[in-house]
């Protein structure tokens, strides 16, 4: 059976700079991935290269075994899901209005959302504790309720595989636990979610494998259990972790002083 998503001999690059080189990276249904590294390294442009919205340099993105190129915007659609990491509202809508674009892909030329349509958005808005604000005008949501709205949206799209650009920004613990939880769900019901994050700790506790970004080219990918460790992070994000025994296992934290030379290179960057 074909992975849900595949690279092969992927690259990423930009304005010259190759930031992932040869990435191999198959999804199968029940995967959880959070994608991690610094800030530029090339987060956001790799889940883009994989959702269609930009050319690879070189290689394949494949989906259910098929060139992500080979399939048309309706296909793509009902197959991938993409959360952006900034969502604009270029048009004045509600809400539920937004929620219910997440059907657009299911529906024909010309056709009408159903009232199943929306129960649907209002169940998605429930999920993610917006009952209550169907007819609130985006606009005038808060940016925690907005990314809990955007999440809504993909929970009614509903697609096989969820890429999710920093799904946890802005967001308090409570929702952020409520949103991981439904990353969870999805996965229990076949999906496979990739999702950059800039929190450790929860990719360890939440997530089965981790792809690390570098920026030089350099990735690597596995499970969390095999590779997320003080060494790994220190190499990823330049600074010292620590290793402390939590309650539900081991927890990595950035070291609360770092050597003199280390402090003197951020202070410049």
């Amino acid at each position: 059976m074909p992975a849900l998503l595949e690279t092969v001999d992927l690259d990423v690059a930009v304005a010259g700079r190759r930031l992932v080189h040869r990435l191999a990276l198959a999804l199968h249904p029940g995967a959880t991935v959070a994608v991690l590294g610094q800030n530029g390294v090339g987060k956001t442009l790799t889940l883009h290269t994989l959702a269609g919205l930009r050319p690879a340099d070189r290689g394949t993105v494949r989906i259910g075994g098929t060139d992500l190129r080979e399939l048309g915007h309706r296909q793509r659609a009902r197959r991938l899901g993409l959360l952006l990491q900034e969502q604009d509202d270029p048009f004045p809508t509600t809400a539920l209005e937004t929620a219910l674009m997440g059907r657009h892909a299911h529906l024909g030329l010309w056709q009408w959302e159903t009232a199943e349509d929306h129960a649907l958005a209002r169940a998605a808005l429930a999920a993610m504790d917006l009952d209550g604000m169907e007819d609130r005008p985006c606009a005038t949501l808060s940016g925690g309720e907005r990314r809990r709205l955007g999440i809504a949206t993909l929970l009614v799209q509903a697609p096989e595989i969820w890429l999710l650009d920093e799904p946890l920004n802005h967001l308090d613990p409570r929702h952020q636990f409520a949103v991981l939880a439904t990353l969870d769900r999805a996965a229990a019901q076949g999906r496979a979610v990739l999702a950059s994050l800039h929190d450790p700790v929860l990719a360890a506790r939440h997530f089965q494998s981790v792809l690390l970004l570098h920026g030089d080219g350099r990735w690597q990918f596995g499970p969390v259990a095999s590779l997320l460790n003080a060494g790994t992070l220190a190499d990823l994000y330049g600074v010292n972790f620590e290793t402390y025994q939590g309650a539900d296992g081991a927890v990595m934290l950035p070291a609360a002083s770092q050597p003199a030379a280390m402090s003197r290179h951020l202070a410049d960057a």
